[in-house]
């Protein structure tokens, strides 16, 4: 059974998907043999530290004076630099390989390719402009620290299942060497996603698994059509049309 059932285990899993899905250390690097497959329920966890992270940073940014812009920027800043970009690297190279390739190995062989080229840069234009804009709608921290935590953990919620779901594109490479997602798995970390919507009401909530189900499905469909199956890069695309997804609901229900 690859699914959590120790609270060792637990620890284990949530350890290894910090340490994989953001650039924080932990002191020890022994995760009990887990595997990235068996810990991908534990993705929200590292979404949580994300979005306390930010959320502090929007906190120091308003007692320092600054106006919600600003904050907002600095917020998106220090979610990156926590991640290292680390799914804003994965949307670039899915629009860049999605946009500028003809044939499925021509398309992943762009995504390999470090060099990013305009596709890539208007999609993360996008990406930034669109949340950055949704967070500066909201009024105050606390707003901010509910939309962060929902978006933040909702997103990375979607990873279990969508590994579960396709087929590796590819041989190789970081979704092929993680290992087969078990349907347990797959729900335990949906579930954990689906809870953290509460931070936006029942309303918003229900509208933010509404809109996160659609994408998951369409973009679940252009992935199988694009290249046949997943890869890391999709997944990393995947958290940010998650992202930007819930930060808009927020941006409506806690503005």
């Amino acid at each position: 059974m690859s699914g959590p059932s120790a609270p060792k285990q637990l620890l284990d899993d949530i350890g290894l998907s910090l340490v994989f899905f953001t650039r924080l250390r932990l002191p020890s690097s022994d995760f009990g043999g887990r595997s990235l497959a068996d810990a991908i329920w534990a993705a929200p966890f590292a979404g949580l530290a994300v979005a306390i992270i930010g959320a502090l940073v929007y906190a120091i940014a308003t007692v320092l004076g600054l106006a919600t812009g600003p904050a907002a920027a600095l917020t998106l800043a220090a979610t990156m630099l926590v991640t290292g970009c680390l799914h804003e690297d994965g949307l670039s190279d899915i629009a860049d390989g999605f946009g500028g390739g003809r044939t499925r190995d021509r398309k992943l062989e762009i995504m390999r390719d470090s060099r990013i080229g305009a596709y890539g840069a208007v999609a993360l234009g996008v990406s930034l402009l669109i949340r950055w804009s949704a967070l500066s709608e909201l009024t105050g921290p606390g707003h901010v620290v509910l939309a962060l935590l929902a978006a933040h953990a909702a997103s990375r919620g979607l990873f279990g299942a969508f590994m579960h779901l396709l087929p590796p594109a590819r041989a190789d490479g970081l979704s092929a060497n993680a290992g087969s997602v078990t349907t347990e798995t797959a729900i335990v970390g949906a579930a954990l996603g689906a809870v953290a919507l509460l931070a936006l009401g029942l309303g918003g909530a229900i509208a933010a698994l509404i809109l996160l189900g659609l994408i998951f499905m369409g973009f679940r469909a252009l992935c199988l059509s694009q290249i046949g199956g997943q890869t890391g890069d999709t997944i990393g695309a995947l958290q940010q049309l998650g992202e930007i997804a819930v930060l808009l609901v927020a941006s409506v229900c806690l503005s």
